[in-house]
């Protein structure tokens, strides 16, 4: 079951809008606290999108979020990199490989899985809305469980202010400036601190955070 939240994100434009995708209610962490990662290996993303070059373009945005809830990130081109170099170039491949496979390469504790579903520009004269749905999961460095999993679903359609003949003007130039160069990485952004910050639904802090340990409440154990 999912919600759909409203927010105006600071570094767009005026009028931006953006949704994410959330489950209500708290995930259960019993087995991420009993897998206890400290290290995570971000495997490339598989892209189900029509953008071809959205997996690259969204690798470069997934590490910060993960290295400042206190993980130690491998760098994910050096990931990329040897994964071709030991025959898995391609990300489907990567991701039917076994976890406890990957995460050997590295002597990673977590290995991180990313799938784009959505990464579109939808533009229609007078407006423009960007999206982008991503499902990320977690498994188990040692025995593949998946310790963690989400999916986020944002939404960018700037508009103008202003009405009558200038204002719809005004906003085709605005639709028209975000179909040239759709703001697919700030959404990408977004989607990864929803993901991985959200109490109750994202990733607990990492043994380098100061609140390791010491966030049981927003990141609740059944156990």
């Amino acid at each position: 079951m999912m919600r759909l939240s409203r927010l105006i994100p600071a570094f767009f434009a005026p009028f931006a809008l953006a949704a994410c995708v959330q489950p209500l209610g708290p995930n259960d962490y019993s087995a991420f606290r009993a897998a206890d990662p400290h290290s995570i290996a971000i495997v490339p993303a598989v892209n189900r999108s029509l953008e071809v070059t959205a997996a690259d373009y969204y690798l470069s945005t997934i590490t910060i979020p993960l290295a400042e809830r206190g993980y130690y990130v491998f760098p994910v081109y050096l990931v990329k990199r040897v994964m071709e170099d030991d025959g898995l170039s391609d990300a489907d491949l990567v991701h039917s490989a076994p976890p406890e496979q990957v995460a050997t390469l590295f002597g990673a504790d977590a290995v991180l899985y990313v799938t784009i579903q959505v990464w579109e520009s939808n533009y229609a004269i007078f407006s423009t809305a960007t999206r982008v749905t991503i499902d990320y999961a977690l498994k188990d460095g040692q025995t593949g469980e998946t310790l963690w999993k989400d999916t986020e679903q944002m939404i960018y359609q700037p508009q103008s202010s202003g009405g009558g003949i200038a204002g719809l003007i005004s906003q085709a130039v605005v639709a028209a400036a975000e179909r040239a160069a759709p703001n697919y990485m700030p959404l990408a952004r977004q989607a990864n601190w929803f993901a991985v910050g959200r109490p109750g639904h994202g990733v607990p802090a990492g043994p380098y955070a100061p609140k390791y340990g010491q966030d049981q409440d927003s990141f609740p154990s059944a156990q």
